[in-house]
């Protein structure tokens, strides 16, 4: 890489990582911990590049882009900030920023974006479109990498005119995020009209369709339940939608491209609907999302001038622990449900487990059943569970580590309870170094309490 780059952050570990990893590169690097030193520099001229953080002792970094733009068009800056939600996502690209990173961030990662944009630098226009304030409330909760690459995607297509096609499980969301596009985009003040087969059945319902939309957005909820004539007419609506052409967003929870080879999906329909594909994560592949949804949730249950409530050591374990074949739509009306019946501001597992009881996939081994068969069948028939549970795609990346967390850190719990939080005695009964228990009760954020020893 050539060029010079600015890096604005007020976490010097990271100002020292990326000036040595820059400067390795063969960039020349200029760091500070304040925005108004690194709007000097921009304003004398100096750097190609951008790397700001966005929470700053003296400011905020998404606020500055716009003066950055002014002083020096097409200046790319790469956003990081720790704030990762869809709302800094939406900023970032909104305020003009070349690209966006959530942290804790993917450093080879970022050095190739910052190569991309050291290739760019100069090219880049200027946007002119501000956001307007963020609701409180946020749309989307969820800062796993999975939703933090759906939200960054969600950002880059918000004010595209492009159709966008939503692919995911039942309960994951999708209109949901068809609606947090509509409403952060710029025709957030038109119409949002979702359309099923029905409203499509007869030969006036298309023109039905645009009049109450208007320009602003169409959804077209579960593409594949369309027949072949309503798919048609869809056609039809897309290719002469009027004088105010809305902007299309379609969903499906199957997979398209069976239906085109079976003949139930119109392929001039699905290359009309497939500018961008997003596809939205199952919960299982967003497990560590699982109890701040469940606080979200618990959160906008609450009635007027209640008490929030708030699930017990035990009760959250289990919320965890489950497999949520419903998705976030399941997780969403079990909170409810707990909001509304728990008997105390602290919800008890007992709770959790009446309202699970009721629904599918509630293991014994989870609500606290007994077993006598082998812990290799058990955990053989969790793995079996977990593997079909993603139908006939294979589960994300990295399982092996995943899996093997999962066994460890209740192993290393339990010891230590049974010994009394003695970590010499604890290392003893696993047959580990008691340097290596230090090390995994700090990776695993193990809290060790002292405790009477289990009989």
């Amino acid at each position: 890489m050539d060029g010079t780059v600015l890096v604005a952050d007020d976490d010097r570990t990271i100002r020292t990582v990326l000036t040595q990893a820059l400067t390795r590169a063969g960039c020349r690097v200029h760091a500070t911990s304040s925005l108004t030193t690194l709007m000097r520099w921009i304003a004398e001229g100096r750097g190609d590049v951008v790397i700001s953080d966005v929470m700053m002792p003296d400011g905020n970094g998404l606020e500055m882009l716009p003066k950055i733009q002014e002083d020096r068009p097409g200046m790319p800056v790469i956003v990081i900030s720790a704030q990762n939600t869809i709302m800094t996502a939406i900023k970032a690209n909104e305020a003009g920023a070349y690209d966006y990173l959530p942290k804790p961030f993917d450093l080879p990662d970022l050095m190739k974006r910052t190569a991309r944009a050291l290739d760019a630098s100069g090219t880049k226009a200027p946007r002119s479109d501000k956001t307007e304030d963020a609701q409180d409330e946020l749309p989307l909760v969820g800062k796993t990498p999975v939703m933090q690459a759906l939200y960054t995607l969600m950002a880059r297509v918000m004010n595209t005119d492009i159709p966008v096609l939503l692919t995911g499980e039942s309960g994951t969301g999708k209109t949901a995020i068809s609606r947090t596009i509509h409403d952060f985009s710029d025709r957030r003040t038109l119409p949002f009209v979702t359309v099923t087969a029905l409203d499509l059945q007869d030969i006036e319902g298309p023109a039905r369709v645009l009049a109450r939309v208007k320009g602003g957005t169409l959804l077209i909820e579960e593409i594949a339940d369309f027949d072949i004539q309503a798919q048609a007419r869809l056609v039809r609506m897309m290719d002469a939608p009027g004088d105010h052409v809305p902007r299309f967003i379609a969903t499906s929870l199957v997979d398209l491209a069976s239906r085109l080879e079976n003949g139930a999906l119109r392929q001039d329909l699905y290359y009309r609907l497939d500018g961008a594909t997003l596809n939205v994560p199952a919960l299982r592949e967003r497990v560590d999302d699982i109890d701040l949804l469940a606080t979200h949730f618990l959160a906008k249950s609450k009635g007027s001038g209640a008490v929030t409530r708030k699930l017990r050591a035990d009760a959250a374990k289990l919320i965890h622990n489950y497999s949520w074949p419903g998705n976030v739509r399941q997780l969403e009306n079990a909170m409810r449900r707990l909001g509304l019946s728990a008997r105390s501001d602290e919800i008890a597992r007992s709770e959790v487990e009446a309202v699970l009881g009721n629904q599918p996939d509630l293991d014994p081994i989870l609500t606290g059943g007994t077993s006598t068969e082998k812990l290799s069948s058990s955990v053989e028939r969790h793995l079996r569970r977990y593997f079909d549970l993603h139908g006939g795609s294979l589960p994300p990346a990295g399982i092996y580590t995943r899996i093997l967390r999962e066994f460890e850190q209740p192993l290393i719990e339990i010891s230590l309870e049974a010994t009394g939080g003695n970590q010499a005695k604890c290392a003893e009964l696993l047959g580990i170094n008691r340097n290596t228990l230090r090390k995994k009760i700090t990776d695993l954020d193990i809290r060790v309490t002292r405790r009477r020893k289990l009989m």
